[in-house]
């Protein structure tokens, strides 16, 4: 799918999200990436294949100090 030199990750690739951005809806909250993977704003992603990937924000300071 991807034609960039270097390619970028594929969608099954730890490093998928390195991809480059080739459609981007910040209105929607989605970008397209090269590698067919949509990411969307809350960091969750839909895989070409069809699987979801939850969001995955790291744990802000606030976030650590009301968990201890």
């Amino acid at each position: 799918m991807c034609q960039h030199q270097p390619p970028c990750p594929t969608a099954d690739s730890a490093d998928r999200e390195a991809a480059r951005i080739v459609a981007h809806h910040p209105e929607q909250g989605w970008s397209l990436l090269c590698n067919g993977v949509l990411l969307f704003e809350d960091t969750g992603e839909l895989l070409p294949n069809g699987q979801i990937i939850a969001p995955h924000r790291p744990l802000t300071a606030a976030r650590i100090a009301r968990a201890a």
